[in-house]
């Protein structure tokens, strides 16, 4: 995908856009992976992709699968039910994939998007080890491989139309708008059916705040998503170190260059003292 235009110099501000996931209205249909595929053009899997219920497949995020809905086995009162989750890219608000990225081949748009620019990829997997949700897969049985994401449907937002994967969804667990009004729609479904939500939106604050907004029936840790995430953009905190390790390389090479000195010295001194004896 190509780098997007650039705004206009005075051009009014653009609002990001952003999207809501209410797993609790999620049923499991697999229309959102579906369509993700179909837009991205991105090959069918080899195995029965509607198995039956309960059966995830993939296990996981691939280069061909952009998203993913999760079946997790949850006991809740007397017998165990399914519950769904999402995982997709969370499109940080500052994404740390980008800031780690050395070809800026991952780039935030003003629309709210990460895209993705193949054409300046060179396979180095920075973004994969930076990412603090692990969601960049490398399409390890290509010949010259590269990162594989979803990128919000960025080319359709442009376009003024929704993602995808927002235009199939039979119940309406993902909902797509401005994201300051997504915000208020996920904490309005909140204090509305308080007994139906946690009291949490993934997304609102981790690493910064994210274009993606997860609601959830049951504690997010439960059904496989990452919590216990710093409130902090992960690009600040990586920067943080970032700005003392020259100084931490430079002492330690003072420090090492001094003890090869006095062991030099010392040698040296020894050389005489042994041709005396």
């Amino acid at each position: 995908m190509s780098d997007p235009v650039p705004a206009k110099p005075g051009a009014p501000k653009v609002k990001t856009k952003a999207m809501i996931q209410d797993n609790t209205r999620c049923i499991g249909c697999r229309a959102c992976m579906i369509a993700c595929k179909s837009w991205n053009e991105r090959p069918a899997d080899h195995t029965d992709f509607f198995a039956g219920p309960g059966y995830q497949n993939p296990r996981d995020l691939d280069a061909n699968n952009y998203t993913l809905i999760t079946f997790n086995e949850i006991t809740t009162g007397a017998r165990p039910n399914w519950v769904f989750g999402r995982q997709l890219c969370m499109h940080c608000e500052q994404p740390a994939c980008a800031s780690a990225c050395p070809t800026t081949a991952l780039r935030k748009t003003e629309l709210g998007p990460v895209t993705f620019n193949s054409n300046r990829c060179i396979g180095c997997r920075a973004c994969m080890q930076a990412c603090p949700f692990l969601i960049p897969k490398y399409d390890y049985e290509s010949r010259a491989p590269l990162i594989h994401k979803c990128t919000f449907c960025a080319d359709r937002i442009e376009a003024q139309l929704k993602p995808a994967c927002a235009t199939v969804c039979p119940t309406g667990a993902i909902s797509f708008g401005d994201r300051d009004d997504m915000v208020v729609e996920a904490k309005r479904r909140i204090a509305t059916s308080p007994g139906t939500y946690v009291p949490q939106i993934y997304g609102l604050d981790e690493v910064g705040g994210t274009s993606v907004l997860h609601l959830s029936s049951v504690p997010f840790e439960q059904i496989g998503y990452i919590t216990g995430l710093p409130k902090e953009p992960m690009p600040d905190l990586t920067h943080r170190w970032l700005r003392v390790t020259p100084h931490v390389f430079g002492f330690l090479y003072a420090v090492f260059g001094a003890l090869a000195w006095i062991v030099h010295r010392r040698n040296k001194n020894r050389g005489p003292e042994e041709h005396h004896a």
